[in-house]
């Protein structure tokens, strides 16, 4: 009696736990269908909220870039700071909705970001280039008469690229009339720009076709496209606006910049100090690390560029070829033991 007794407990046991188990099957499958799952466009009102609330914030955002543009006195810190806060935002929003929206609107909505930041940092040099970013110089009339129309020419263009799928829809304007070094193999290329000599046709700066090179760029520049480079160590001081990665290998970067943005790069460690979140498109491998470079006068240049604050976004990546809410696989954070340290090029020739 006693046996029948026990045997009829353990099949009740043992059918409690298939049950159990059962549960627990169901549970975790369907918390992946939710994780990798696809929306149907129409099949829930949270695709068309989310569209709503960020198409309100995106007009909000550019009608605030508009006025900066067309008032007559120079913006203050603030309100820049205040513009780029609510992108921020606008980019959280994208972050905690990812899962449940379409790719295509994930990828549409992270385009529409970078553009924002690219017409706020455009702006903010149209309007206040001596102010807040450039040094006082003795520029010609001349020169200061044709500035406006070539920054003009410069926000027209960005306005007609639809940022899309390369890095060169992204922002990689054509650069060849820029100075720069190009075709170099196993060389230290060392480049100054001093106080005085930056105006609205200088600063912007080339590294193309590079292999083996160091390159140190001391001092505050507009703009910095790179090219082409394999196994190459670049330094750069301070850049104003932007840095354009197209195509690096095995290579150590360390810049300080409002604007990161990285295709097809390999095995690359990026040592940043950056104002919006770095940008990274059809690269694997590449590590990020605190911007680590010092030279004399570095302080004011970064102080200049409005750079003197660190944000922390050197470890905020955005992947634009991943699009799932979880990590992507394509970059990290690299680990303090395999830092290099502080990097002085001070008296570096």
């Amino acid at each position: 009696m006693e046996d029948k007794e026990q045997s009829s407990y353990d099949s009740s046991a043992v059918a409690l736990e298939q049950k159990h188990a059962a549960m627990l099957e169901r549970l975790a499958n369907r918390h992946q269908s939710r994780a990798t799952a696809k929306p149907e466009p129409n099949s829930s009102g949270s695709t068309q909220s989310f569209l709503s609330q960020f198409s309100q914030s995106k007009l909000s955002i550019e009608a605030q870039i508009s006025r900066i543009r067309t008032q007559p006195d120079p913006p203050k810190k603030t309100d820049l700071e205040a513009i780029s806060l609510e992108i921020s935002a606008l980019e959280k929003l994208v972050a905690e909705n990812s899962y449940l929206l379409p790719p295509y609107e994930v990828r549409n909505s992270l385009s529409a970001i970078t553009y924002l930041r690219q017409t706020l940092d455009e702006a903010s040099a149209a309007v206040a280039p001596k102010k807040k970013f450039a040094f006082k110089n003795k520029s010609s009339k001349k020169s200061a008469a044709s500035a406006p129309d070539q920054k003009n020419e410069v926000v027209s263009e960005v306005k007609s690229n639809k940022i899309n799928a390369g890095l060169g829809e992204l922002g990689f304007r054509d650069s060849s009339a820029a100075p720069g070094f190009r075709n170099k193999d196993k060389e230290v290329l060392v480049k100054e720009f001093k106080r005085g000599e930056l105006d609205a046709r200088n600063g912007e700066f080339t590294l193309s076709n590079l292999r083996d090179c160091e390159v140190r760029l001391k001092g505050c520049l507009r703009a910095v496209f790179v090219d082409n480079v394999v196994k190459c160590k670049v330094y750069v001081g301070v850049v104003m606006g932007s840095v354009l990665i197209e195509g690096a290998e095995g290579c150590v970067f360390v810049l300080a910049s409002h604007q990161i943005r990285i295709h097809n790069a390999k095995n690359c460690d990026l040592y940043l100090r950056v104002r919006s979140r770095p940008i990274i498109e059809d690269s694997n491998g590449v590590r990020f690390a605190p911007y680590c470079l010092s030279y004399r006068g570095m302080e004011e240049d970064l102080a200049e560029a409005n750079l003197d604050e660190e944000t922390g976004n050197w470890a905020n990546v955005d992947d634009f070829r991943w699009l799932r809410a979880l990590q992507s696989p394509n970059w990290s954070l690299l680990p303090e033991d395999e830092r290099v340290g502080m990097l002085n090029i001070s008296n570096a020739d």
